[in-house]
């Protein structure tokens, strides 16, 4: 295969957010072209939208299953290689599905669906029809993500004893949802959101960067739940204290209800040798702080970085590198994946790697056990598939 992948998208329109960074991140590594969407469930945005971004008007659609379904009819050389679904959570499952069963590889947001029952389900059609499913979790995709994760897995730290994990916002400190933000009231609406507010937001980017660092997989937790804004109708902040397979501990916390605060996404990480630091808003650096001797602060854009590390920076030391080019990360590895898998080859799969089905389960399971564990009256609930 000598040409760019061909991707179709499933909403991320004029009116949403998350659809342009969709777009920017594909587009970064000139790897992949967007060809056809269904970019809205109004008709005539989804028509605007597409000649916004210059699609033909025979392949702007104005719903998901005549995309599906047209794009399929398609010649292989000329229909979509893939399809990036970015509606609210309670529009992931079915598209995914139809789009499995029309032979289409997925890139889904997160979280992969509405609940555990679902995510089981497309994990069931993945295996079986042999497609690739890549699931944007972004900050996995960050060079000193990938590094941390390297170094805990070589020992450095020795063996691991304690994790805190927060994410922090505060753009729900009001009543947003009453006042026209489109963005606050599905992620407030349990219907379309799910089981959870904050953790099915921003706790299960919290979750999936904990287990992706450490290679622990949660094994028990007790978490207590809180609807801070006056008439909400779901939670906006949480807590959640983590037992791990290997006997470490851990706290979780998150909240949309930090006024002033952006995405203050931050992990530490402490063994027995020493511990690691990092935050998503000074994304360059790692700290490796030790027992005995004075801290390091690890840089991206470094020659001494894992293979791993470097192949997943971009600009040189001293340049920032952020959000968009760690989302633009994901987007090459899966490319480099599907290409290799429609040409018969393979890839690195050690240093060419995204989150996929299996995060996508976790993380579902996390939202419903955290639920579960909130409404229960015991002390430990155990993390169940």
């Amino acid at each position: 295969m000598n040409r760019k992948l061909r991707m179709g998208m499933i909403g991320g329109g004029n009116d949403a957010f998350i659809g342009a960074i969709h777009r920017l991140a594909a587009n970064m590594d000139g790897k992949i072209e967007l060809v056809c969407g269904a970019l809205s469930i109004n008709k005539d945005i989804a028509i605007e939208s597409g000649k916004s971004l210059f699609l033909a008007p025979e392949r702007t659609y104005t719903t998901y299953e005549e995309m599906l379904e047209k794009e399929a009819s398609l010649p292989e050389d000329v229909r979509m290689d893939f399809v990036t679904i970015v509606t609210p959570n309670f529009a992931h499952f079915a598209p995914a599905m139809m789009a499995l069963d029309k032979g289409f590889h997925v890139v889904i947001e997160k979280p992969i669906t509405l609940s555990l029952e679902e995510a089981v389900a497309l994990d069931k059609k993945v295996k079986e029809t042999g497609l690739v499913l890549c699931l944007t979790h972004t900050y996995t995709g960050y060079p000193l993500v990938k590094e941390a994760r390297r170094l805990v897995q070589e020992g450095k730290i020795g063996k691991l004893r304690k994790v805190y994990v927060e994410y922090r916002q505060g753009w729900l400190s009001k009543l947003s949802e009453r006042e026209g933000n489109a963005g606050a009231a599905w992620r407030t609406d349990a219907k379309k959101s799910g089981k959870s507010g904050v953790m099915g937001d921003i706790g299960t980017h919290a979750f999936n960067l904990t287990e992706y660092i450490t290679g622990l997989e949660v094994s028990e937790l007790c978490s207590n739940l809180n609807i801070v804004v006056e008439n909400r109708a779901l939670d906006d902040d949480g807590a959640v204290l983590l037992k791990f397979n290997s006997g470490a501990t851990g706290v979780l916390m998150a909240t949309q209800v930090a006024a002033g605060e952006e995405n203050n996404l931050a992990i530490r990480i402490y063994g027995e040798l020493g511990g690691l630091e990092w935050h998503q808003q000074e994304p360059n650096s790692l700290l490796l702080k030790w027992y005995d001797k004075p801290m390091e602060t690890i840089r991206a854009g470094s020659g001494y970085l894992s293979d791993i590390a470097r192949h997943n920076c971009r600009t040189p030391g001293g340049h920032p590198e952020g959000y968009l080019e760690a989302f633009a990360n994901i987007y090459r590895n899966f490319s480099l994946t599907l290409a290799a898998k429609i040409n018969g080859t393979t890839v690195n799969s050690e240093v060419v790697e995204f989150p996929s089905v299996k995060e996508g389960i976790r993380g579902m399971a996390f939202i419903e056990n955290v639920v579960r564990s909130n409404e229960s009256g015991e002390k430990w609930t155990k993390f169940e598939l």
